[in-house]
C-alpha cells in the first residue's frame, strides 16, 4: 500500500498523528518504553508527555536521539540512563520504508545507531507510519549507513561494489560540511531502488569494516500502526492488516 501521489502535506501530518495516537494508547502505567526520533515519533513522544503530566500516566523512557530525548525533557517524560540489563517493555518508533514482513529502512533522521540498540534492548517494538512509508519492496527510499569517518572512502568503495550507489550525506544547515550522527559518525546514503534480499544485503553490508551500523531493521518490529486517511490499521508479520480500533493494548 502506498500513498496516493495527490496526498497532501497537511493529510500526511493528519496521518502521522493518528498513528501516533493510537500507539500512546497502547501504553501502560509502569512501563519503560523506548522513544523513536522522527515526524511521527514525536507527536508520539508529544502525546505521551500530556498523559504522563495531566493523567498520570508513570513510565520511564530513554529516547534514540538528542532531538527525541529534549523533546521528552520538554513535555515532562521522566528519563533513564543506559545502563547494564535495562530492557524497554515498548519501544514507538518510526520507519521511512516498512513491507508486509515488517522490514524496515530506518536512519533518514540520522539516528539509526541508537534506534537499532533500544529496539534490540527492547521487548516490543511498534512502529508507527503514515501510509507513504508502507511499500512493496524495500529499497525507493535511500539506505543510510553510520560510518566511521576514516573509513569513509573504503566504505564508499565497498558499497559502490554492491551496486549502492553511495552518497555521503551533507549537512542541511550547512550544505559544505556532510552531517553527523549523534556520535560524530558520518551518514552515507546507499541508492538501491530495490532490494529483492534484505537479509543478504544486510549481511554483505556490516561486515565492511567502518560501517558501524546500517538502515535494514529485519525481525525486529513487532507490530506497526499506519495511517491511511482517517483510519489506522495494525499490521503484523504475515498476518492481514486489522482495523485498530479492534485492539485495546499491543496487538
Amino acid at each position: 500500500m502506498s500513498a496516493p501521489q495527490s496526498t497532501s502535506a497537511s493529510d500526511l501530518a493528519a496521518e502521522k498523528l493518528l498513528a501516533a495516537t493510537t500507539a500512546v494508547g497502547w501504553v501502560r502505567d509502569g512501563m519503560r518504553v523506548g522513544l523513536g526520533t522522527g515526524s511521527t515519533a514525536a507527536p508520539f513522544i508529544t502525546l505521551l508527555g500530556q498523559r504522563v503530566r495531566e493523567g498520570g500516566l508513570r513510565i520511564e523512557a530513554t529516547a534514540t536521539s538528542r532531538a527525541s530525548e529534549e523533546l521528552a525533557r520538554q513535555v515532562g517524560i521522566p528519563l533513564l540512563e543506559p545502563r547494564r540489563g535495562l530492557r524497554f517493555d515498548l519501544t514507538v518508533d518510526g520507519a521511512d520504508e516498512l513491507d508486509a514482513q515488517l522490514r524496515l529502512i530506518k536512519g533518514g533522521g540520522g539516528a539509526l545507531l541508537r534506534e537499532k540498540i533500544i529496539a534490540t534492548a527492547s521487548d516490543y517494538l511498534l512502529i508507527v507510519a503514515d501510509s507513504t512509508k508502507a511499500v512493496g519492496q524495500l529499497g525507493r527510499f535511500p539506505l543510510p549507513l553510520e560510518v566511521v569517518p576514516f573509513a569513509l572512502p573504503w566504505v564508499i568503495d565497498a558499497v559502490a561494489n554492491l551496486g549502492g550507489a553511495p552518497v555521503l550525506r551533507m549537512n542541511k544547515q550547512n550544505p559544505l560540511e556532510p552531517a553527523q550522527s549523534d556520535q560524530g559518525n558520518l551518514l552515507v546514503d546507499c541508492h538501491f531502488q530495490q532490494i529483492s534480499d534484505p537479509d543478504s544485503l544486510a549481511a554483505q553490508l556490516i561486515v565492511i569494516p567502518g560501517i558501524v551500523e546500517h538502515g535494514l531493521f529485519l525481525g525486529l518490529a513487532r507490530a506497526a500502526v499506519v495511517a491511511q486517511g482517517g483510519q489506522a490499521q495494525v499490521w503484523r508479520p504475515g498476518q492481514a492488516p486489522a482495523p485498530a480500533e479492534a485492539f485495546t493494548a499491543l496487538p
